[in-house]
């Protein structure tokens, strides 16, 4: 993820200078909210860009800032992409503070998508997938074939213990906050595919989807060993994935999508995250 990131930053930073810059979100008197996490948080890709940290392709519609425009929150925006747990606490790029810099005692909100960069797991998996997928025309299972439950093992035995590492380090910091961290949102479907739009063998499909699941759960029990609320958008995203049409889809595919990070968050996708954040949050 953190190769993509850099090869696509260019790319984002190409059209801050066509944009309008949206104004911060939430009046100053409002809630006091931090929000964390990776490119799914950040909503890699979308424009307009947020200029204050040109490296972390963070944008103005992410769901952070659809919250915190909703409920009338003073955010203050750190999310980053390819951002992993380790982040929380050691610098990202040069420049780029901790992402728990920015996490105080009267922190009252705490919002974060994590985990899925950790370990290389996740969305290099989709990456991979996709390279094993154009070798054989779409047919079968190659990527399964050749990584077999490495990348579930992983997520249970790496990426799981460092969630709730990274999850006790923001209560430690914020005792009194609400934190949440989101699941993410189905990127394939449940079976079938859409070769070539999003390079993946028909028969590796079910085989990202359970490792997609496996990974969701990671963050709802590391949720749940924490005190932290799990947003669950497994019911609400199924259907939205990226092998659907433009006003449909939450995800963008790799060929023939929105905006030039694959596999992420359209700004519908982020509008409807930040939805349901709020209902199970209970913020309006």
């Amino acid at each position: 993820m953190r190769r993509l990131a850099a090869v696509l930053s260019a790319a984002v930073l190409s059209v801050a200078g066509v944009v309008t810059i949206a104004q911060p979100a939430g009046a100053a008197t409002g809630l006091r909210y931090v929000a964390l996490g990776d490119s799914y948080s950040a909503a890699s890709g979308n424009v307009p860009p947020d200029p204050s940290s040109p490296a972390c392709l963070r944008s103005t519609v992410n769901y952070p800032h659809v919250i915190a425009a909703a409920i009338k929150a003073q955010l203050t925006d750190v999310t980053c992409g390819a951002a992993e747990t380790k982040d929380f606490t050691t610098s990202q790029y040069p420049g780029v503070a901790p992402q728990l810099d920015a996490v105080h005692s009267d922190t009252q909100l705490i919002t974060m998508t994590i985990g899925g960069n950790d370990s290389g797991v996740f969305i290099d998996s989709i990456l991979e997938c996709g390279a094993a997928g154009i070798s054989t025309a779409g047919q079968g299972h190659p990527c399964q074939d050749r990584y077999g439950s490495s990348f579930v093992n992983t997520i249970r035995n790496t990426t799981y213990p460092s969630l709730v590492k990274a999850l006790k380090a923001v209560r430690a910091k914020a005792p009194k906050a609400r934190v949440a961290i989101l699941g993410y949102p189905w990127i394939v479907p449940a079976s079938g595919g859409c070769f070539p739009q999003l390079p993946i063998a028909s028969g590796d499909v079910p085989y990202l989807r359970n490792e997609q699941s496996v990974l969701n759960d990671a963050v709802r029990r590391a949720a749940a060993a924490t005190g932290a609320t799990y947003v669950d958008l497994s019911v609400v995203s199924n259907g939205h994935d990226a092998c659907k049409p433009i006003g449909t889809r939450w995800i963008e595919p790799v060929v023939g999508g929105t905006n030039p990070v694959i596999v992420h968050p359209n700004a519908l996708g982020e509008s409807k995250m930040a939805a349901r954040t709020e209902q199970v949050l209970n913020l309006r």
